[in-house]
């Protein structure tokens, strides 16, 4: 499902200025010109005079796509991040019952920072613009924490002399590098939307996602791929010092390159410079005074007299996923800029224990599933290496029981790659499901599938079962990414149709806070797998319990499904 800015799903009509009167406000000379289309990749003629002052240029097919490059670069980061973590916290003797906290503490920062950072974003006044300072910041602190995360048990090895004092300083070294790698990469993909929504015409932003959903498909694809290949015997391999520096390599130059391009492809316009038209159209005044306080939204504040400021006074909402997931809605606009401040952490927790039931079920379902779901990726590449390939992590890096793990690691990577493109196909599958079974059908047979596939893989751990059964995860992917979004797109729609049955007067409640309770839902299956797979898989003495647990929750999510989730025709 694709998620809309705020400022794309809440539009205010189309108004006519009063003939005798003269607008004031600046004309479209006065915004950036994207030099890489013709004159008519201006606005379109069908916007009104009023919108025709502050709708930025309409943008190119090329520049949209050197803008979404960075979502390449992203996910190109994060599938080397994903596929090997654990194998290089193991290589440097991290204990077998803490290698899953690492993935404790970014979810932990991200539920505390978020607001506050999205806040600051709304209100940067660089010259450079509001969005990308604060990308080029994060795109900088994960680039440093994947050079930690790679590099740092060679560059602690040359430093350090004493062995156990060595092994010491990498853990820490590493684990820095991983917790800021995904800090830094968790957050940025908000203000590299919130960028793409803040430079882009209304037309251009469903062309943008598009674009991102794309390259973010080929980017994860390309480093699992990467990852798989054997660059320990390469020329590369020999000259760079190992398997993990040449990795390195690849993925810095392609973020480095990826990110510098995104940051140069639309010109960002900063905060304050535009001066908003001195009249402002009576619709975008009957508009804002009609929100009403409901379900999700904040509370209400009397709409002040209007001043010349009122049109920038709508802007786009922060980058967080709180804010993100709120520009969903189409009646959680607020009119001022005091209101956006008073969205907070809290409010949203308040808002979820609120929520109607069958909300609740679908986060907890989705909850289900998410752990399921990262239970088995993030740790499936050492599931290979030990259990597949019979390798030992903790040997010494020239045995062979270690060169055995690593081909294990390798051909994981492969399997990952499998459900890269599995997950991609069963997208368009969806499609001809969805009229015979439902959405809840759809996401039933999701969980089911993913869980016997997993069962599977942990009761028959061969080579060539495993890697068949990797186009599951695909299965699963595409299931957590579409039908939740899709069900709640669907229940507000009911809501909707109900409201106009009994000749409701008021609109509809907002579905922003339901996609941020689901965002959530992410992050929290997140500390729970940081924080309680180590100790199993620490009490079962293997890592089959890895896959084995997968299996549990998404099976327990397919009962949970068929109970709990409400049917939608």
């Amino acid at each position: 499902m694709t998620l809309l800015s705020e400022d794309q799903s809440t539009r205010l009509p189309t108004c006519r200025l009063p003939e005798h009167g003269r607008h004031t406000g600046p004309s479209l000379g006065d915004y950036p010109a994207d030099h890489g289309g013709s004159n008519d990749n201006h606005m379109d003629s069908g916007e009104g005079p009023v919108f025709g002052a502050v709708e930025p240029a309409r943008r190119s097919r090329g520049r949209l796509i050197l803008h979404g490059l960075v979502m390449f670069g992203r996910e190109f980061c994060y599938a080397v991040e994903a596929a090997f973590v654990t194998p290089v916290l193991l290589s440097v003797g991290l204990p077998r019952s803490m290698y899953s906290l690492v993935w404790l503490i970014s979810p932990i920062l991200g539920f505390l920072l978020q607001p506050i950072i999205g806040s600051a974003s709304d209100h940067c006044r660089s010259a450079w613009g509001r969005r990308r300072p604060y990308i080029l910041a994060l795109g900088v602190l994960m680039l440093l924490g994947i050079t930690l995360f790679l590099n740092g048990d060679a560059v602690v090895s040359g430093l350090v002399e004493d062995r156990s004092l060595r092994r010491i300083w990498a853990i820490v070294v590493v684990m820095f590098g991983v917790v800021l790698f995904d800090f830094a990469a968790d957050f940025i993909d908000g203000p590299i939307k919130a960028y793409l929504f803040d430079v882009c015409s209304y037309q251009d932003k469903e062309r943008g996602l598009h674009y991102h959903a794309l390259l973010t498909g080929l980017g994860g694809a390309c480093g699992y791929l990467v990852g798989a290949m054997d660059w320990g015997h390469s020329v590369l391999g020999r000259a760079l010092g190992s398997e993990y520096q040449v990795i390195y390599f690849f993925s810095a130059l392609t973020w480095g390159i990826f990110l510098t391009v995104h940051l140069v492809s639309i010109p960002e316009q900063p905060l304050g410079k535009v001066t908003p038209p001195e009249t402002s159209p009576p619709c975008a005044l009957r508009l804002l005074g009609s929100l009403s306080n409901g379900y999700g939204s904040l509370p209400k504040e009397p709409i002040p007299s209007v001043a010349p400021t009122l049109a920038s006074d709508i802007r786009p909402r922060s980058f967080s996923a709180l804010g993100e997931a709120n520009s969903v809605t189409s009646s959680a606009k607020q009119p001022n800029k005091e209101a956006q401040k008073r969205m907070t952490f809290q409010l949203l927790m308040k808002a979820m224990i609120n929520m109607p039931s069958h909300y609740r079920c679908l986060c907890i379902s989705h909850l289900l599933g998410w752990t399921a779901f990262l239970c088995n990726m993030l740790f499936f590449t050492d599931f290979m290496g030990q259990i597949v390939y019979k390798g030992n992590p903790y040997a010494d890096h020239n045995s062979t029981a270690y060169s055995t793990y690593e081909r294990g690691v390798e051909v994981g990577c492969w399997g990952l790659c499998i459900n890269a493109v599995s997950s991609a196909l069963y997208s368009y599958v969806q499609r001809l499901l969805l009229p015979y079974i439902g959405l809840k059908g759809l996401y039933f047979v999701g969980y089911f599938v993913f869980g016997m596939g997993t069962s599977l893989i942990g009761l028959f751990p061969n080579l060539i079962a495993t890697l068949t059964l990797c186009s599951v995860f695909g299965v699963m992917s595409s299931t957590l990414y579409t039908i939740p979004f899709n069900l709640i797109a669907e229940y507000q729609r009911e809501e909707e149709e109900h409201m106009k049955l009994a000749g409701g007067r008021e609109p509809p409640r907002g579905t922003g806070v339901d996609v941020a309770a689901l965002t959530c839902m992410v992050q929290l299956a997140q500390i729970i797998v940081g924080a309680g797979l180590g100790a199993l898989v620490n009490m079962a003495g293997s890592v089959i319990v890895v896959v084995l647990s997968a299996s549990t929750m998404s099976l327990i999510g397919c009962l949970f499904i068929a109970l709990f989730i409400r049917y939608v025709e």
